[in-house]
């Protein structure tokens, strides 16, 4: 997602893009996040002119860089990829000036002045206003097996990993959206790939159960939960129970990809901000969290649906309104006088 430059390496800690000047760390916004609503927020925020830094765990392009194809995004017919357009973002967002630094963010706590001070593993920022977007993290199944066996033939995403089952048998668990494309996608490599629904019909769009459900390779498994993963050393195959009749039985295969969702990355906000049980922010409809002058947006937002088309529209409201406290932090809002 980003090249070699001048302005920096890419370590932890320090700028991929512009270099931070001597002990300079005071923004008027901090977006934590780079998928498709922290860079979107990017986007709005360098148009503004506004001075903000961009911090990412990981590459920019959070969950949507995994994604092999999309073919809903607007203005894209002929589909792109996940981390196609993540680059374009990207590069969209540095265009704009858009500061970019890889760290992890370990708290926020608040000045008395009201500035915000973000605290990452290497140093320590401030800002007049903050955007939440750290998106979400691969929820696992929690079975035996899984944790033993993550990299010797657990996955959780598919594009990276689906080459390594190149003729081998393949089981994917999952009903929704991603994990039917994710399992169309593997067909390109596995000899058989075994889709395992906790249900009885997939929650998948339309178009993509018709392809799922028509495809010589793909067999489904329905009504069923994956109890266990076999193997010692590396993945033989699931134990798994139908739900209607308690049957269990096992099935064959090499690669095990888990895709049944994301679980939202606050837990570095526990305490912090207005969340519910899940672990989702809890936001108004201009997404303003529970202490002023922060904002979420994206998949760590509760809300009903999940698209990268509406994460992007999130970031943009985000980064509007939290331009607007800036301003008027500053006294320069439309129609401040002096």
């Amino acid at each position: 997602m980003t090249s070699g430059n001048d302005a920096g390496t890419g370590r932890r800690g320090d700028p991929i893009r512009y270099g931070l000047e001597g002990g300079a760390m005071s923004y008027d916004l901090i977006i934590i996040g780079g998928g498709a609503a922290g860079l979107t927020a990017g986007i709005y925020a360098g148009r503004a002119r506004a001075k903000t830094l961009l911090i990412e765990k990981m590459t920019p392009g959070g969950q949507a860089a995994s994604t092999e194809a999309i073919e809903n995004y607007p203005g894209f017919p002929e589909m792109i990829s996940g981390m196609d357009l993540m680059e374009r973002m990207s590069k969209q967002a540095e265009r704009f000036g858009l500061e970019t630094v890889i760290d992890r963010v370990e708290s926020l706590r608040l000045k008395v002045e009201r500035e915000i001070v973000v605290k990452t593993q290497s140093k320590e920022y401030e800002a007049l206003s903050v955007i939440i977007a750290a998106g979400g993290e691969p929820r696992p199944l929690g079975i035996p097996g899984e944790k033993e066996l993550r990299g010797k033939g657990v996955s959780y995403c598919a594009t990276c990993d689906g080459p390594f089952f190149r003729d081998k048998e393949i089981i994917v668990v999952g009903g929704g959206n991603t994990a039917v494309q994710e399992a169309l996608f593997l067909t390109e490599f596995g000899k058989k790939v075994t889709l395992i629904h906790r249900r009885d019909r997939l929650r998948a769009t339309q178009v993509l159960q018709e392809r799922a459900l028509s495809h010589a390779k793909i067999a489904l498994v329905w009504n069923s939960v994956v109890t266990g993963v076999l193997g010692k050393d590396r993945v033989e195959g699931v134990r798994v129970r139908n739900r209607q009749s308690g049957e269990e039985r096992e099935i064959p295969g090499r690669g095990l990809f888990v895709l049944t969702g994301v679980r939202p990355s606050t837990d570095f906000l526990r305490g912090f901000l207005d969340m519910d049980e899940e672990g989702y922010l809890i936001t108004d409809a201009g997404m303003r969290t529970s202490e002023e002058g922060i904002y979420a947006c994206g998949d760590c937002r509760r809300k009903q649906f999940r698209q990268i088309v509406i994460a992007c529209g999130e970031g943009a409201t985000a980064a509007m309104a939290a331009q607007h406290y800036v301003d008027k932090r500053k006294g320069t809002a439309y129609g401040n006088q002096g």
